[in-house]
C-alpha cells in the first residue's frame, strides 16, 4: 500500500489512463490547481471506472501507483468543488478495495489546531 501521505485528493474529471509521471502531474498543475511536487497524493480514475492511479511526489522523485481491475468498477464518490475532492485515508482504502462508502453525516471529531471548544462549536 502507499506511504502514509499527508493529504489525499481525488481528481472527479476522468483521467486517461495512457498518461504517466509528467502526464499526470500536468492534470494536477491545471485541472486541479494543485502542486504535483507537494507530496500529496493525487488519485486518477478513469472514464470506465476500472483503472486507478495514484501519483505523488517523495525525495527523489515521482511515484506511480496503479490498479487495474478484471471485474467490477471503482466507486464513484460525490463530487467535491470544482475538480477534485479531498480523501480520507479511510475512503481512499474503501475505494481500493471496492466498497460502496456513502457517508449521511459525518459526525464530529477532534482535530489538531483547533481548540477543544471551537471544534464543538461551543
Amino acid at each position: 500500500m502507499l506511504r502514509a501521505l499527508p493529504r489525499l485528493w481525488l481528481c472527479t474529471v476522468p483521467a486517461d489512463m495512457r498518461r504517466q509521471y509528467d502526464g499526470l502531474a500536468a492534470l494536477v498543475a491545471q485541472q486541479m490547481d494543485g502542486d504535483p511536487l507537494s507530496g500529496q497524493g493525487f488519485v486518477f480514475i478513469n472514464r470506465r471506472r476500472t483503472q486507478l492511479k495514484c501519483l505523488y511526489f517523495e525525495e527523489g522523485g515521482y511515484c506511480l501507483w496503479s490498479k487495474r481491475l478484471e471485474r467490477g468498477q471503482f466507486a464513484r464518490l460525490s463530487a467535491g468543488q470544482g475538480s477534485k475532492r479531498a480523501l480520507t485515508r479511510t475512503e481512499f482504502e474503501a475505494l481500493i478495495e471496492g466498497l460502496d462508502l456513502a457517508i449521511k453525516r459525518r459526525r464530529k471529531r477532534w482535530s489538531k489546531g483547533f481548540p477543544l471548544g471551537a471544534a464543538m462549536g461551543e
